[in-house]
């Protein structure tokens, strides 16, 4: 018997959002995202100039290229053996044409990893929904695909962003380094999403293992960023752009912006990031310096092959590195509702 047939898997695959790759991309790539959303014509086509700053291409995909580049010799090639497939909610390769191909190839069975390490709709749950939408489509052929639950407090996933969040302290001045203020971000979301999940709690447990693991004391503050929906709805706060705001007033000289709520660069990050945050803080006379996200760190491509190994051999001891709630050995059937 061979190592591949001794396990229940027979397949890896990698689900992540996506993201254009040329301006030709850029609205049909919107008009995904925003499909059976509440989003006027006339915000889509504003983000979509967001893009042109960037010629219509998001960094994600060519990141999740590289994740799988990393992950080929410990998962396909060595290790358990599993050929790698890759799938996106939004844009191609479409999670629907990537599951129509491994039925064609005799795939019985996959473990996924989404790109997304947090409980909450959108993050963990929608991504449950669009594998099952993807294997209803294909039909009886379609293999069964069992995903990864939130890694979020996954030591290598800690261990990657603290050191990402290290090597951007080391880019502020010695003598200047121990005052910067470090702000992790993330999306924010609307908090009749939010109060019915783990999301914020989550996040702030990073906050607390990242500065832990990096040993460091500087001053550090929760913020969110992309905000997308209309002003009467409250979503979760502060804005980014208001923590820098809040920064200048009581007198920091330096930032560094740690968007932890992402696995990867995509335009959230260059954009909302990158650009505008930065923009502000040069207004404001404030450093701006950005941590990089977990992206191919060789500690979080480990984690995510240990965690594969886990599913391979069915491990179910109470662990929160598979589900947001310790009470729970997976994720259940109605956590993370849509608000």
């Amino acid at each position: 018997m061979t190592e591949q047939s001794s396990t229940k898997y027979d397949a890896f695959l990698l689900v992540s959002f996506g993201g254009p790759e040329g301006m030709d991309d850029v609205i049909p790539f919107l008009e995904n995202v925003l499909r059976g959303k509440n989003v006027p014509r006339e915000r889509m086509l504003a983000v979509s100039k967001h893009y042109q700053l960037f010629n219509g291409i998001s960094p994600i995909n060519e990141q999740n290229r590289k994740l799988i580049a990393a992950l080929k010799p410990i998962i396909e090639e060595d290790g358990a053996k599993l050929p790698i497939y890759w799938g996106n909610r939004n844009w191609h390769p479409l999670l629907t044409d990537t599951v129509k191909q491994m039925a064609a190839d005799g795939i019985k069975r996959a473990v996924a990893f989404a790109t997304a390490g947090y409980s909450s709709y959108s993050s963990c749950r929608q991504y449950i929904e669009n594998i099952e939408n993807a294997r209803a489509l294909v039909g009886a052929t379609a293999p069964q695909i069992d995903k990864i639950g939130p890694f979020y407090n996954h030591s290598g996933f800690i261990a990657a962003n603290a050191d990402e969040l290290l090597i951007a302290a080391h880019g502020i001045p010695s003598e200047r380094r121990k005052g910067a203020k470090i702000i992790f971000t993330a999306h924010s979301i609307p908090l009749s999403m939010a109060d019915k999940c783990l999301y914020a709690t989550q996040l702030l447990q990073v906050c607390h293992l990242i500065m832990a693991s990096a040993q460091l004391s500087n001053p550090w503050q929760m913020a969110y960023q992309s905000r997308s929906g209309p002003s009467s709805q409250p979503w979760l706060e502060p804005d980014i752009n208001h923590a820098i705001e809040e920064a200048a007033k009581n007198g920091i000289k330096d930032i560094i912006i740690a968007p932890i709520g992402f696995v990867s660069d995509h335009m959230e990050v260059l954009y909302d990031l990158d650009t505008q945050a930065k923009q502000l803080c040069q207004e404001l006379s404030i450093g701006y310096n950005r941590a990089k996200t977990a992206g191919s760190h060789p500690k979080f491509i480990s984690m995510i092959k240990e965690l594969v190994d886990e599913k391979i051999q069915e491990s179910q001891a109470v662990d929160s590195k598979l589900c947001s709630d310790l009470s729970e050995k997976l994720c259940f059937s109605n956590c993370c509702p849509i608000g």
